[in-house]
């Protein structure tokens, strides 16, 4: 599976941006698709994730700021982001497997200025 990620950029604090994560390749094989970051000097960390049925799971650290969105007919995953703050600076990165991460994209950087 080959995920293409986008939509990352800079944003002064309280700013929203869109990340889109589109799937090609054996698309039959996911189930799961989700979004982690990474920030300097930390471990990469589960942001949201969201199964073809539509579950979601969320960090406590987004809950009521993010929202995780599949359009399957596209094999595209959304994580609309607002309410953005410093400390959600990182390179953001698109996941996709049947139960868990498996394959991962090519990262994007989400800069939030105070």
């Amino acid at each position: 599976v080959q995920l293409q990620a986008s939509g990352g950029g800079l944003v002064q604090t309280g700013g929203s941006l869109r990340l889109s994560c589109a799937a090609s390749g054996s698309i039959f094989s996911i189930n799961y698709m989700g979004w982690y970051r990474q920030a300097p000097g930390k471990q990469r960390e589960l942001v949201a994730s969201i199964t073809r049925s539509g579950s979601t799971n969320y960090a406590d650290f987004v809950k009521g700021r993010f929202t995780i969105s599949l359009e399957n007919a596209k094999n595209t995953v959304y994580l609309q982001m607002n309410s953005l703050k410093p400390e959600d600076t990182a390179v953001y990165y698109c996941s996709a497997g049947l139960m868990g991460p498996r394959d991962w994209g090519k990262g994007t950087q989400v800069t939030v200025s105070s």
